[in-house]
């Protein structure tokens, strides 16, 4: 029986449909766009920027009406009547009319979302409109935030909700058809495997629809602390993992391959798909949200542009030895 590598040291990590997953947002043209799903954490820490603004507007209003009271102060008693509607007017311009105002005309974005990174979209991954954004405010103030129907209970419904839903989607969302996603997402260069010349021609012919991200993951940590590994540890687990990923790939490895080659030629062919479907899924995400699309400045210098890899890190500095290099000259003979 095939030995298992120990999963203290190479985690899978949670299924994709899990709470890490991707939105999977699939647009009008059929493409799945690998956007991120905003979580309850980040969705409060939006809330309580967006809160911190709706309190300044309440004091900025506050001082707006009692200068206006004073001024007419000397007419008689304010009437009661207008002053509960002034109120009235000021809570829903700060409860409703500051969401829906902000993520119609900013496509989504209030300040506090704008500062976290997270931005309002359709189901479909198109822009809200003032339809959208006009429901999600009138469900957030009922039975969200401040929840004027029965806080408490409501407020644990909310949370319940956007914490069991795949996408994230709170009461508000579901009831216009929306979501929260990351419009800003970190990027980073780990160690990607190399592919091995002589193995090009048979990783094309690969089929990987069945070599989940957990099994690649555990191949690629291998793969990046191979050097410091020990050598009983490292065939250990590359054995392990090349009967995982041959057991799910086809058609088998040649004969006489080392194990190292093997993972790293199945990942790096994986990697370059991976790369070609982000290419495509890119080029549909800038035409929905064109403001999404990163800058291309040219490398100064350099017909290079952006985004240029960063090349490896360079080997410490060492004292140049320089050695003369001396003229050839015949044997026996002598220079004049």
């Amino acid at each position: 029986m095939t030995a298992q590598p120990p999963r203290s040291s190479f985690a899978r990590p949670a299924s994709a449909t899990g709470l890490g997953a991707d939105a999977g947002l699939v647009s009008g043209e059929a493409v799945e766009l690998e956007v991120r799903a905003a979580r309850l954490g980040s969705r409060v820490l939006a809330l309580l920027i967006d809160v911190a603004a709706q309190l300044v507007i309440a004091v900025l209003l506050l001082i707006v009406a009692g200068i206006l009271l004073d001024s007419f102060a000397g007419t008689g008693p304010p009437d009661q009547a207008l002053m509960t509607a002034l109120q009235t007017v000021g809570v829903v311009l700060i409860l409703v009319g500051y969401p829906v105002s902000w993520e119609t005309l900013n496509h989504g974005r209030t300040p506090g979302k704008l500062a976290v990174g997270l931005r309002v979209v359709r189901d479909d991954g198109g822009r809200v409109g003032f339809r959208q954004s006009l429901t999600r405010g009138l469900v957030g103030v009922a039975v969200e935030w401040p929840g004027l129907v029965l806080p408490l209970l409501t407020w644990a419904v909310s949370v319940t909700v956007t914490m069991t839903d795949p996408r994230g989607r709170r009461l508000g969302d579901l009831a216009a058809g929306t979501m929260v996603i990351h419009d800003r997402s970190p990027t980073g260069y780990g160690h990607v495997p190399v592919m091995v010349p002589p193995l090009t021609g048979w990783a094309r012919s690969l089929d990987l629809t069945r070599l989940d991200d957990g099994l690649a993951l555990a191949v690629r940590q291998l793969l990046g602390r191979r050097g410091t590994l020990t050598e009983a540890a490292r065939l250990r687990l590359a054995r392990s993992l090349w009967a995982e990923v041959a057991a799910v790939t086809s058609p088998p490895p040649p004969s006489n391959m080392p194990d190292w080659a093997y993972l790293a030629a199945v990942h790096a062919e994986r990697h370059a798909r991976a790369r070609q479907r982000l290419a495509r899924t890119r080029s549909v995400s800038t035409t929905l949200w064109p403001e999404l699309a990163p800058a291309a400045p040219e490398a100064a210098g350099s017909g290079l542009t952006w985004p240029v890899r960063p090349a490896a890190p360079p080997p410490p500095s060492t004292q140049a030895l320089v050695t003369p290099v001396l003229a050839a000259t015949p044997q026996g003979g002598t220079d004049r």
